[in-house]
């Protein structure tokens, strides 16, 4: 394989995963401004944050299968389209039925773009590029997540919130020459037919969303119609009466592939931390961008600074996770992180209570390092599956990422929002108000990452190894 073309294929992956990336973290940071300018009330924010997440969840599985299947081209060309288009939607939208649509779009979008861009580095470029290729990839994910709250910030202050998604259309234009012209056209990994898309996947993925999105809908909406209305107990019941029908007479190979993952107590346990640490650090991170802009009174570019700590803190921490890992072992590494997560979420609950900027300092930086010490969960899940089911158990961890993103925006905003109303109802001064709820979200959010401290060091005790083999202590 040429220099150039090692490079075109390059670009033709990390550009549109960079891109991806960076739609995840840069709404946050404008969202007091589109509520102002779109005129949304509480639930219809929560909906702008939660919406990408969670149709990229439920659509990962599709995109895995959809690769395999249909190719990784194509794939990888079709996510960047959808995704391109979906974002000039939400430059123009005037309204948040609009905004919240292509905020959705783009999530379908990048759920294709993720593993087909895992795939052609995995098999389209040459053997000794390829650890590379996962290292520029590596590289670029990060650098999207550090930099999305300092860009969203500078754009949303000098240029406005339309132009978070408009600077996506050029980029994605160029992305998909890049792949038209630099990714191998026959680069399927399948051997079969390609017009025959089984359609048990696609029922999969319906059973997967209904749940997933009836349960968001549930505790977004439930705070504000209540939870007895008739549309969100019609919502409930159907999202309850999917769940049981994904687990309803599952196939053998399915049952087998259950029963093979969730038999390995790393995969499991890693599994349910990775849950519970999304649950309590996605809340916080919309919260606290309102608290920053609308209680604080910051700008948004001082409030994507301010976030700053938490990627300088888990980039600095990062090099010494495995060393610590060696030393201590990976169960207590990785509850100590938890912990120091759970700790930073107090620490910035007790800072906000000053109504001062620099007091939440050390408590995003103890999520940080918490977030880079508790590392260890992923990639000893991810070794305990078989090589078989390395896929299903990456795309798995991801689906379960994102699922936590959404449920965290939904459960600590039921929180915040009963605590809130609560509060307004004996007292006139709206700041106190939010605050009050602000706290209580936060408290909350560090119970649910603690309760992951016992989870970890019981999925990754040290190992044993006796004459006949390894076996976990």
């Amino acid at each position: 394989m040429s220099r150039l073309r090692h490079i075109g294929m390059l670009a033709a992956v990390v550009l549109p995963s960079f891109m991806t990336a960076l739609d995840s973290t840069v709404v946050n940071v404008a969202l007091p401004q589109i509520q102002r300018e779109l005129g949304l009330d509480e639930s219809g924010l929560k909906w702008v944050a939660a919406v990408y997440p969670l149709t990229y969840a439920s659509s990962l599985l599709f995109g895995g299968h959809l690769t395999d299947r249909r190719g990784r081209r194509l794939t990888l060309i079709v996510g960047v389209a959808v995704f391109t288009l979906s974002s000039a939607v939400c430059s123009v939208a005037e309204h948040a039925g609009a905004l919240i649509a292509g905020r959705g779009l783009q999530g379908v979008g990048a759920a294709l773009v993720s593993p087909a861009s895992l795939a052609v580095l995995s098999h389209d470029l040459a053997p000794r590029s390829r650890s590379g290729g996962i290292a520029a990839l590596t590289v670029a994910l990060a650098s999207a997540l550090a930099s999305g709250p300092i860009l969203s910030g500078l754009i949303t202050e000098r240029l406005g919130w339309n132009w978070l998604f408009a600077i996506n259309i050029p980029v994605g234009v160029v992305c998909v020459l890049f792949a038209v012209v630099w990714v191998p056209s026959l680069s399927s990994s399948s051997t079969g037919p390609a017009v025959d898309v089984p359609a048990t996947p696609l029922r999969m993925v319906a059973l997967f969303c209904l749940p997933l999105g009836g349960l968001s809908y549930c505790l977004i909406e439930g705070p504000r119609d209540g939870f007895t209305a008739p549309r969100v107990a019609i919502v409930g019941v159907l999202s309850v009466l999917s769940l049981l029908l994904l687990g309803l007479k599952p196939s053998s190979h399915r049952r087998s592939t259950v029963k093979v993952l969730f038999g390995r107590r790393a995969f499991t346990g890693g599994i349910i931390s990775q849950l519970l640490w999304g649950l309590g650090v996605s809340g916080v991170y919309f919260f606290t961008t309102l608290f920053i802009q609308n209680v604080l009174r910051l700008s948004p570019t001082s409030a994507g600074l301010l976030f700053t700590p938490v990627a300088l803190a888990l980039l600095v921490t990062a090099p010494f996770v495995t060393r610590l890992a060696r030393r201590w072992g990976d169960g207590r590494v990785s509850a100590a992180g938890l912990f120091f997560v759970s700790a930073g979420l107090l620490l910035v609950a007790l800072g906000s209570g000053r109504r001062d900027a620099v007091a939440l300092l050390p408590g995003l930086a103890a999520i940080g390092v918490g977030s880079a010490l508790a590392v260890p969960l992923t990639t000893r899940a991810l070794e305990a599956s078989p090589e078989g089911l390395s896929g299903i158990a990456a795309g798995l961890f991801s689906a379960t990422r994102e699922a936590s993103g959404v449920f965290g925006i939904a459960a600590v905003g039921l929180i915040v929002t009963l605590v809130q109303r609560s509060v307004s109802s004996t007292s006139v001064d709206a700041e106190h108000a939010f605050l009050t709820g602000y706290q209580a979200g936060l408290c909350t959010a560090a119970a649910l990452v603690a309760t992951g401290v016992p989870v970890a060091l019981w999925a990754l005790r040290r190992q044993v190894c006796p004459r006949h083999g390894c076996s976990t202590a």
